[in-house]
């Protein structure tokens, strides 16, 4: 039986290690002795390989220790808080509060290509907002002195002031590591939408070009934040912000469509068996509209009017023939070449033409087809109402009992706005700078309002409100503190207002919350001489003394990585507790005295459930004696299960 050590299961995933392995795959030859034979790759790469001193190249001082950091595996864990959740049972939404960098690379096993959006508003470098001061050394350490839950001797929040002499620097420092990490999470098809404003616009979008690449740069959009624009400026006040579009690839991106404004729907007034319609002009118009543009589209359409047939061919004497005409009389020619009339004439209608006593063609253009709303692409710059900051503060307000805590919250319409492009049913959707909670409310309103399922992950770090501030006077001592509190009475809000909707049966508006913390596992906090670690691991018993088991159950989600918001089925088997995760995916037993007879019962639990792997974890020092703990792996062997760890 393994036990479940440091190197292979005590951290979270190793992306340079993961790195390797997909070297390996492209080119296992230029490997030797496990090493990369540099002058091979250079072979292999050929004339892809830049080796001059002079090129374009983005750099800043710290941008190596970034790198490093964002790969540094986390030694930390995400335990669960059910009294901060919401409906903890049946919810697949998760809030944790915790720093986003170790947050970020807790999840990469569990979620990885597993997101299809990413929203983030993060600290625009005002000179009033703070920029997290990451440690190399141990991020964990500094997290938890950071937010006073040890002894704080390390960082703290400070604002990066323009008086900074690493102004930007401590900026790029803190963004390079979190979008690193960010992308690992994004499907292949999955898109990220940064906000920002003119102070760090531009570096931004260089950090982007350098994770993602600058062929998946999707395109910027405008928005109109602030009309009044803001009077503190010293010379053009500005109204304006950005929201800079990535895609994981660009080759498998595909946006959705926004809908169409209600004076484009006014104009779907027909209706028949397969809902409403408009009516189209085959006939081309504008640029190229003359026959000599493209000769092979000018023939003539026949069309009965006796029978209200439409063909390409003449059958008999009812038939007229019509052909595309300009309004000068010139010959013009259809939109359509004759084969997709053809395959589509149960599109196609005639109308006498008012005025000029002759029959034309149209097609019939409907407002759903194939079970999805026609829309229209979204335009690089957003002037509504509904994306305004003031309307972000109006709903807040009314949220939180008049109180607005947060200074410029984003308004729901811009992310509701967001969700509806970047994202489709079933899609997990994540903020790790997540804030008053915004993108977590517009996700539940979206379903709502689209019958949908999405999910969401909201990630912020509970940085304490002022003291004398607004906030702590309503009593919400951190960011997350409000975060929560404000998803907590949109869901309700929504329910509430709604009560007698269909939609509203089956709509998620709970959360579960987990908050970063050291590991459960002693050996895995120590950072000390391996002789001193290896004693401390052959302790009888190496969990701590706080931790409860769903604290160390969902540790082992985090390391197997599998999803946070499966279900667990606790059972009571010869009178300990065992849990099943993932209908048999996982199954873990961390009771005392554990049996022979327990362990065959476990085994049993592969015949019921039959998944497809069943792995089972036991607490090394719960086995009644070392005779038990051998023929455990027998026993389960006997049942196909050849996976079995202690911790």
């Amino acid at each position: 039986m393994n036990r479940l050590d440091r190197d292979n299961f005590g951290s979270s995933k190793n992306i340079v290690d993961d790195n390797i392995e997909k070297l390996k795959e492209i080119f296992p030859d230029v490997f030797s002795e496990e090493k990369i034979d540099f002058e091979k790759l250079r072979e292999k790469l050929g004339e892809f390989v830049d080796t001059k001193q002079e090129r374009y190249n983005f750099t800043w001082h710290g941008k190596t220790k970034a790198k490093k950091i964002a790969q540094k595996p986390s030694t930390g864990t995400l335990r669960p808080d059910k009294e901060e959740s919401k409906d903890w049972d049946d919810t697949e939404n998760l809030y944790i509060e915790g720093d986003n960098l170790e947050v970020l690379k807790l999840l990469q096993k569990s979620y990885h290509n597993k997101v299809k959006m990413i929203y983030i508003d993060p600290p625009y470098n005002t000179g009033k907002d703070f920029v997290y001061k990451d440690d190399y050394k141990d991020n964990l350490q500094n997290y938890l002195e950071v937010t006073g839950q040890i002894n704080q001797e390390g960082n703290k929040n400070s604002p990066n002031t323009e008086s900074n002499g690493r102004y930007h620097t401590n900026w790029l420092n803190m963004m390079y590591p979190r979008l690193k990490l960010a992308r690992n999470l994004l499907k292949e098809n999955g898109v990220i939408f940064a906000s920002i404003n003119d102070k760090e616009f531009n570096n931004l979008k260089k950090i982007c070009d350098e994770i993602f690449g600058e062929t998946n740069f999707v395109d910027n959009i405008c928005v109109l934040s602030n009309p009044r624009g803001n009077q503190s400026k010293d010379y053009i006040a500005t109204s304006h912000e950005y929201i800079l579009i990535y895609a994981k690839s660009k080759n498998n991106l595909k946006l959705n469509k926004a809908s169409l404004p209600e004076r484009q729907l006014k104009k779907y007034k027909e209706i028949d068996q397969k809902g409403k319609y408009r009516l189209l002009g085959l006939r081309k118009r504008g640029a190229g509209a003359r026959r000599i543009d493209v000769p092979t589209m000018y023939f003539p359409i026949y069309y009965n009017p006796e029978t209200d047939d439409i063909s390409l061919s003449k059958t008999n004497e009812n038939y007229c023939e019509i052909i595309p005409k300009l309004s000068n009389g010139e010959d013009g020619r259809w939109r359509w070449s004759k084969e997709k009339i053809r395959n589509n004439l149960d599109l196609l209608v005639a109308k006498l033409v008012q005025g000029r006593d002759e029959w034309d063609i149209y097609q019939k253009d409907y407002l759903k087809r194939n079970g999805s709303k026609k829309g229209t692409k979204y335009k690089s710059i957003w002037t509504d109402k509904k994306f305004n900051y003031e309307k972000g503060k109006e709903l807040l307000k009314k949220l939180l009992d008049g109180d607005c805590p947060v200074d410029y919250p984003k308004p729901i319409g811009l992310l509701s706005e967001l969700v509806q492009m970047g994202s489709n049913e079933k899609d997990i959707i994540l903020d790790f700078f997540s804030g008053s909670g915004t993108t977590g409310h517009a996700v539940m309103k979206y379903n709502f309002e689209n019958s949908s399922d999405r999910k969401f992950i909201m990630v912020q770090l509970p940085e304490q409100t002022p003291e004398k501030s607004d906030a702590r006077k309503a009593g919400y001592e951190t960011i997350s503190d409000i975060g929560k509190e404000r998803i907590k009475r949109a869901g309700e809000k929504i329910k509430e207002e709604n009560k007698d909707s269909e939609n509203i049966v089956n709509l998620d508006t709970g959360f579960k919350v987990f908050k970063l913390d050291s590991s459960n596992i002693k050996t895995w906090d120590v950072g000390l001489e391996d002789n001193l670690e290896q004693n401390l691991f052959d302790m009888v018993d190496n969990i701590k003394d706080d931790r409860a088991e769903e604290d160390i159950l969902y540790e082992l989600l985090l390391k197997y990585g599998l999803d946070l918001t499966l279900p667990i089925e606790k059972l009571e088997i010869k009178n300990k507790n065992v849990y099943v995760i993932g209908f048999g995916a996982l199954v873990i037993c961390l009771d005392k005295e554990i049996d022979l007879e327990l362990v065959e019962e476990i085994g049993k639990l592969k015949e019921e459930y039959q998944p497809e792997i069943m792995r089972v974890v036991f607490k090394d020092s719960g086995f009644k004696n070392d005779v038990v703990k051998t023929n455990a792996i027998q026993i389960l062997d006997k049942y196909n299960i050849d996976d079995v760890k202690s911790l």
